[in-house]
């Protein structure tokens, strides 16, 4: 029997927590939840079991009380500061037993069978170490969330983005990304993962504290030889920006310093430093495009996060050099920027043909 921990870390979402609970609860646990109904007709049997923990990051509201509370039956890790998502979650998965881990945002509602078809999908695959499901917006349940969509790519200088949403794009699901593949990264809202290669590989990068974690790991996972994948026959659904504002000078630094350095470790030594150089100028041209706009903090947040990735070359050098570097299939090989401003392809199925095979 596979085993499967549904790990919720928790900072100060006790709303969330009593809002998007229930569904994860009702759903994830596999007694709940009747055997039929997800299979295709040749899917082989599996035989499953899961347990959904919440892990709290050293909150200040009452959290910990209303989980004492309210679900006492559930498993609570509790962490004595905020280590931000990947340490909170490096410092819980260590305490969990499993075979596969699902990190799960507090702010996403789960929906019936969301589990079985994603692990049986890695089970029959045994290369597949990281997967997603199809993550749709709350409030807009026929449209797909920006944080994940249908499976993340980025391109050339690190750009990330989704099938489904491009910059500020985001697309309705009408089923054209309803195929099972292959993908670059999967989404730190719900991303399962095998818990032997999320250890094989030291879990999440601690320096990264926030943002572009979940990318980082998938790349390394991929530099490592294993594959992530999207599943589609599971759906959850994501509130999204639960934790800080989607304009927040802290968030606009931890993207940028973090983009920097998961390209710094992760891309292969031949297209290192032309890639890092044109991406510090590309980072300037966003900055001064907030300064006219007047958001002064974020301008000031691409200076610091600049500074920061200087500061950190030197533990970055030997994550790198302590890393496989291959050329990665998958990559959009152009500029997205371009592609979108400028030739308006707004939508991943403009952009198809033009990635690195």
């Amino acid at each position: 029997m596979k085993h499967i921990a549904v790990v919720i870390l928790n900072w100060n979402g006790r709303s969330m927590l009593e809002r998007f609970l229930p569904s994860v609860l009702k759903y994830s646990l596999l007694s709940n939840v009747p055997e039929a109904g997800w299979q295709t007709p040749h899917e082989p049997p599996i035989d499953l079991s899961s347990e959904v923990i919440v892990a709290d990051n050293g909150s200040t509201d009452d959290s910990v009380a209303f989980m004492r509370e309210r679900y006492p039956s559930v498993p609570l890790i509790l962490l004595d500061e905020n280590y931000g998502f990947a340490e909170g979650y490096n410092r819980a998965l260590a305490q969990v037993e499993a075979d596969y881990y699902v990190l799960l945002n507090s702010d996403v509602e789960c929906t019936p069978h969301w589990l079985q078809p994603v692990v049986s999908m890695m089970e029959r695959e045994a290369g597949v170490a990281v997967a997603q499901p199809k993550l749709l917006m709350y409030d807009k349940r026929d449209t797909f969330e920006y944080a994940g969509a249908a499976g993340g790519f980025i391109d050339n200088y690190g750009y990330p983005f989704c099938r489904g949403r491009l910059f500020s794009t985001v697309e309705r699901d009408h089923g054209q990304y309803d195929d099972e593949r292959d993908i670059f990264w999967a989404s730190g809202a719900a991303m399962f993962v095998r818990a032997s290669v999320f250890h094989e590989l030291g879990g999440l990068d601690a320096d990264f504290f926030a943002h572009m974690e979940e990318i980082d790991f998938c790349w390394r996972a991929k530099n490592s030889g294993y594959a992530v994948r999207y599943c589609p026959r599971s759906v959850v659904f994501h509130v999204g920006g639960g934790t800080l504002p989607k304009s927040s000078p802290f968030k606009t630094k931890l993207n940028f310093r973090n983009n920097l350095s998961m390209l710094y470790k992760n891309l292969p030594a031949s297209r290192m430093k032309r890639v890092i150089l044109r991406r510090l100028l590309l980072d300037w041209v966003a900055a001064f495009k907030f300064l006219a706009q007047g958001h002064f903090g974020e301008f000031a947040a691409v200076g610091s996060a600049h500074r920061e990735f200087r500061r950190m070359r030197a533990s970055l050098e030997a994550k790198r050099q302590a890393l496989n570097h291959h050329e990665q299939v998958g990559v959009y090989g152009r500029l997205l920027l371009t592609e979108y401003y400028l030739l308006r392809r707004t939508t991943f199925t403009a952009l198809r043909g033009r990635f690195v095979k």
